[in-house]
């Protein structure tokens, strides 16, 4: 189609003639508005950019803590770790539980156990004046599995004895004692 054409085929449908592939010979053009097409191209280009960034997390505890928050605080931090964000465990101690170090280590010990699978130990615990503090990182393949897209699964194939379509309509059989 010639170019001049083309442009007044454009102008009556209020839209724009743009060259899309320049190289080619001869050209080849569409017909659409060219506004909308740079606001779109630029929106794939800020979504392609926007990369998560890792975030810390800290989750405190006391050396007298239960089993059952110990648990509970233990699911908070798995559940950051899957979000691919780094865990810091604090165990804060307060005057006579410095003499017992040994719990808050056991306290913490407990957690890195539990969360061994979705996180690896960054910097193991140390005491930082009144607080004993360790760091735990993301497993890395735990965020791929994640990103691959889930086999979907096939139905199962019918039976040979399940029931068939039938053009033709049968006649009811009989019922059993009926005359």
């Amino acid at each position: 189609m010639p170019t001049v054409e083309a442009l007044q085929l454009a102008r009556t449908a209020g839209l724009d003639l743009v060259e899309v592939a320049s190289e080619e010979r001869p050209p080849v053009c569409k017909i659409l508005d060219y506004g909308k097409l740079r606001f779109t191209n630029s929106q794939k280009g800020n979504k392609a950019g926007k990369v998560r960034q890792q975030k810390l997390k800290e989750i405190r505890l006391r050396p007298r803590t239960g089993d059952h928050d110990v648990d509970t605080k233990s699911g908070q931090a798995r559940k950051f770790l899957e979000h691919n964000d780094k865990v810091q465990l604090t165990v804060l101690f307060r005057g006579r539980e410095m003499q017992h170090v040994e719990e808050g280590r056991r306290v913490l010990n407990a957690i890195l156990e539990k969360l061994a699978d979705v996180g690896k130990v960054e910097r193991p615990p140390t005491m930082d004046g009144k607080k004993m503090t360790a760091m735990l990182m993301p497993v890395k393949t735990l965020a791929k599995q994640k990103a691959k897209p889930k086999k979907v699964r096939e139905a199962p194939a019918a039976p040979e004895s399940a029931p068939k379509r039938v053009d033709a309509v049968e006649p009811p059989a009989p019922e059993p004692g009926a005359s």
